[in-house]
């Protein structure tokens, strides 16, 4: 068994459904409980039946090994080990993923099937999984009842399996970069992720740039709202308030997509700048990244690159006249 979900048309599909605000999730199980797990399908190359594992002298303990994947040597992660500890069966499947600059794979016990929902039938775990590899819970109906699905933060996984193989600038080692904003105004940054946040509010302070963090798309939109009133109740605009959003993509409740479009279709928030902010590589998800209005994409998570895109688009955004 091998399935890819890299084929134009399945792209094509699944990047129109960020018109909707909705995703598609593929479910899968880490051992033989009723236990379901996620990942966004945009992430996932490939769906196999487990290779033979070449194990690593001394390698992380969470990883399996190294498989020859269509001539690619790729390091095998033991998500059931990661997540639940040890586990008594060899994990069956193998899923091929693609996200943050880098290509691994997940060893899982069985995958279930694709499902469509909308980002509002998600919702942030970070309360009640401090520290853990869960960012959110989707919630949906089907037949069989009423399902509760965990959304691994895959970012972090990968971060504390092989945390040097992460291609990634720490703010510490962020190149000098003169980025001015208005005086008195701030970055708005949204991101579900705690360990993307404090990467961000690494640069951001680095940059010595002001900000505000919210953990997903709706707070970041609710906090426009709110500011924008003020605004125009001293006489002022939203522009004098939020110099610049930065948003991830996946997020619960409101994604990055329809965050943007909201701010540009805001006729007192259409002349801030977005920069969407995401581990979604490749044309496809940039192609959308302009068809929905953003003015830069940049891929986690590197800090220079991040501040060269924050540093270029403001210095380079021309607002529309009113």
């Amino acid at each position: 068994m091998s399935k890819s979900y890299n084929t134009m048309q399945e792209i094509d599909e699944r990047a129109n459904l960020t018109n909707t605000n909705k995703f598609e999730l593929l479910l899968f199980r880490l051992d033989n409980t009723d236990e379901l797990y996620g990942i966004n399908v945009f992430k996932v190359r490939e769906i196999m039946v487990m290779p033979h594992i070449t194990k690593i002298a001394r390698g992380p303990e969470m990883l399996l090994g190294m498989a020859e994947i269509r001539g690619q040597v790729l390091p095998v992660i033991d998500l059931p080990k990661m997540i639940n500890g040890e586990s008594e069966q060899k994990p069956n499947i193998l899923l091929v993923t693609e996200y943050s600059r880098s290509t691994q794979a997940f060893a899982v016990e069985a995958v279930e099937e694709i499902v469509r929902l909308e980002w509002s039938q998600v919702v942030s775990a970070e309360q009640n999984t401090e520290g853990g590899f869960v960012t959110s819970i989707a919630r949906f109906e089907t037949e069989k009842g009423h399902h509760l699905v965990q959304v691994l933060d895959v970012e972090q996984i990968l971060r504390e399996v092989m945390p040097g193989r992460q291609n990634e600038d720490s703010a510490d080692k962020l190149q000098p970069h003169h980025v001015k904003i208005k005086p008195g105004s701030k970055i708005l940054a949204a991101d579900d992720s705690g360990f993307a946040r404090a990467l961000i509010e690494g640069s951001l302070k680095s940059l010595d740039l002001p900000y505000i963090i919210e953990n997903n798309g709706l707070d970041a939109w609710n906090t426009l709202l709110s500011l924008a009133a003020n605004a125009e109740k001293n006489g002022k605009n939203i522009t004098d308030e939020i110099a610049l959003v930065l948003t991830d993509l996946e997020m619960p409740e409101m994604d990055g997509f329809t965050l943007t479009r909201k701010v540009k279709a805001h006729k007192d928030m259409q002349n801030i700048p977005v920069i969407i902010h995401s581990s979604l590589s490749g044309n496809a998800s940039e192609d959308h990244v302009q068809k929905v209005g953003a003015d830069a994409y940049v891929a986690k998570f590197v800090a220079n690159e991040l501040a060269d895109v924050i540093q270029d688009v403001l210095k380079n955004f021309k607002p529309k006249s009113q």
